[in-house]
């Protein structure tokens, strides 16, 4: 039924405008005339002057006839390093098994209670298969209880706590540090030497043997019988590596690491040096090859790079504006250039080179888009090389004799090594006040495996001493002294504290070195002969357990004024076939100062007086 609200023909109303109406939009949207999107994607110009104006104010109608790289070949030889030799030892095959650092700075592991206990548990459960030989062995290979009234077990019965992990062990455990020290030293020693084992079960136990020393090696990792890349008197590591001379290349010197995490700019080159093999050793084949590398350069992008393209604008999460060098920043002042007028100039080849290599790049030769080729030789290579020019990645001469030489170091280094906390720490500071240098054991490793504060461990041993001299001296009332002044000879320290004293080095009138020095136990009643304080820790023990005991000397500019501290951790890696490598070294830091012991000598002090003495 037709109404007033009724349109019967709607489009001649709408020509007309006969009706009026209301027209609303609830979004506004682009809405395309066609599907046709060629000619919008051809970003027509269309105005032509602004652009070539923009152009020029931007300085691009300046021409540099640069073109963009598109491809480049390499030619670089390789050689691998195959050769090790530490300190003064002589040289030998490089271990690819394990990481560099490990095999550097592989120390002697302390053998503590616990980790004795864990290797006898090891061997036990070797044996278990073979016979009911679990109580012999700890009979045999068992531990010793410690008498506390011995002296000589001071180290133990001076800490309760150890005094009684020892006890606690005595009879019960098998100690198997000292099955795996008796395989292990000399040759023909069996694991059934001493006891009484049945012919048809030796043959089993030497076979266990064998799998428990290679157990112990895999697991707990030994520095070699002829000696370790660390100098005590220098308090730093020392080796060297390098491939056959017959690769002509130089031999790699590390005189002075001691940071803990190995590079490339821990090494010198010695062009003076080679590394021979001794006589009878496996000698390696030569190991440098030559190819050419095809590459594709790819631009270099960082944070806040000025974007070239006209429709982009930079991330903005660096901003070279908000940098306000001064004068003399230099450095501040090339990274604003770079950043802001060479930032597209930069291209990266990708190369990719083994482990434990060294490469050199002889040079690359670089197409550009106009068809150009270029040969660009390593920098400092021609002929107006000179030890002015700074570079990176390259290899300074030893003692800098001659020029860098452009090799590429990637080293066969763990990528991530974890650290234990310190088992020793040991402070070297001066004390100008009393003319010395002390050794401070800031941290000491008990015979039970746990570190203990220095000072801590020094009070206990005193007061075991100090009790058993108690016990041996008669009871009586003290006598008061008399006068209100003594004469004291000198004063004493805490028992960490290790002197080293400044003494000629042989030969030479004026130069000197610190040579570790005692001082004497004084303990009040004491009547045996004096003995003199040891260090506890194997940073200041070398050459003291030897038999007779050799002086211990450091060259006096390893502690400077603000002085030095060494401290040995327990590392754990894991190499390349997927093993953990476990080894303990050492590290070197700066010290936190001088330092001020209170030692004195030859002055009167004050005693109370008793009124009750006439």
């Amino acid at each position: 039924m037709p109404t007033s609200f009724t349109i019967e023909n709607i489009a001649r109303v709408l020509q007309e405008r006969a009706v009026p109406s209301v027209t609303a939009w609830n979004r506004i949207e682009g809405r395309p005339r066609t599907t046709d999107f060629s000619r919008a994607l051809r970003a027509e110009v269309r105005d032509a002057l602004w652009m070539l104006a923009r152009q020029w104010q931007l300085g691009e109608l300046q021409a540099d006839d640069a073109g963009s790289p598109i491809r480049a070949r390499a030619r670089v030889t390789t050689t691998t390093l195959s050769r090790y030799q530490p300190a003064a030892q002589p040289a030998g095959l490089l271990d690819r098994g394990v990481p560099l650092e490990a095999q550097v700075e592989c120390q002697p592991i302390p053998m503590t209670l616990d980790l004795r206990a864990a290797l006898g548990r090891r061997w036990l459960k070797l044996v278990a298969p073979i016979g009911a030989y679990e109580q012999a062995f700890i009979t045999h290979y068992g531990f010793a209880r410690p008498d506390p009234a011995r002296p000589e077990h001071a180290p133990v019965c001076a800490h309760a706590d150890v005094w009684q992990a020892f006890a606690a062990a005595s009879g019960r455990l098998m100690d198997g540090g000292r099955l795996y020290e008796h395989l292990t030293t000399g040759s023909g020693h069996r694991a059934h030497d001493g006891m009484t084992i049945p012919d048809v079960h030796k043959d089993d136990v030497d076979r266990a043997a064998t799998e428990f020393v290679a157990w112990c090696d895999r697991v707990l990792m030994r520095p070699p019988r002829a000696g370790t890349a660390w100098l005590p008197p220098r308090l730093e590591y020392q080796f060297k590596c390098g491939a056959p001379a017959a690769d002509g290349e130089p031999v790699l010197d590390a005189d002075e690491y001691y940071q803990g995490r190995l590079d490339w700019h821990a090494f010198d080159v010695n062009r003076s040096a080679a590394l021979t093999l001794p006589p009878g050793a496996p000698h390696d084949p030569p190991t440098k090859t030559g190819h050419t590398l095809s590459l594709i350069p790819a631009p270099i992008d960082f944070d806040g790079m000025p974007n070239t393209r006209w429709w982009a604008f930079e991330d903005g999460r660096t901003s070279f504006a908000g940098v306000r060098p001064d004068t003399t920043d230099l450095g501040k002042l090339m990274l604003i250039e770079f950043g802001l007028v060479y930032a597209n100039d930069w291209f990266l080849l990708p190369l990719t080179i083994p482990s434990g290599t060294c490469s050199r790049v002889a040079g690359l030769e670089v197409t550009t888009v106009f068809g150009e080729r270029f040969w660009i030789a390593p920098a400092g290579s021609g002929a107006d090389a000179s030890w002015h020019d700074w570079s990176l990645f390259t290899l300074s001469p030893r003692n800098g004799a001659g020029a860098p030489e452009p090799l590429l170091l990637l080293l066969p280094n763990a990528p991530h090594v974890l650290d234990s906390e310190p088992l020793e720490d040991v402070v070297l500071t001066r004390d100008e006040i009393a003319n010395l240098t002390w050794g401070i054991e800031r941290t000491v490793l008990l015979a039970n495996g746990d570190p203990r504060p220095g000072r801590e461990a020094a009070a206990e041993l005193r007061g075991y001493f100090e009790r058993l001299v108690a016990a041996t001296v008669a009871a009586g009332p003290p006598r008061a002294p008399r006068a209100p002044l003594r004469y004291q000879v000198m004063t004493t320290v805490p028992e960490n504290w290790i002197p080293f004293i400044s003494v000629h080095v042989p030969g030479n009138a004026r130069r000197t070195q610190l040579q570790r020095a005692a001082l004497p136990r004084l303990i009040e009643g004491d009547t045996r002969p004096i003995e003199k304080v040891r260090p506890r820790t194997a940073t200041l023990r070398p050459g003291l357990d030897r038999v007779p005991a050799e002086p211990y000397y450091v060259y006096e500019e390893e502690v400077p004024r603000a002085g030095a501290r060494v401290s040995l951790t327990f590392q754990r890696a894991r190499w390349t076939h997927g093993r953990t490598i476990l080894w303990a070294g050492f590290r070197k830091q700066v010290g936190r100062g001088e330092g001020a012991s209170g030692l004195a000598f030859d002055y009167l002090a004050s005693d109370p007086i008793d009124p009750n003495i006439r």
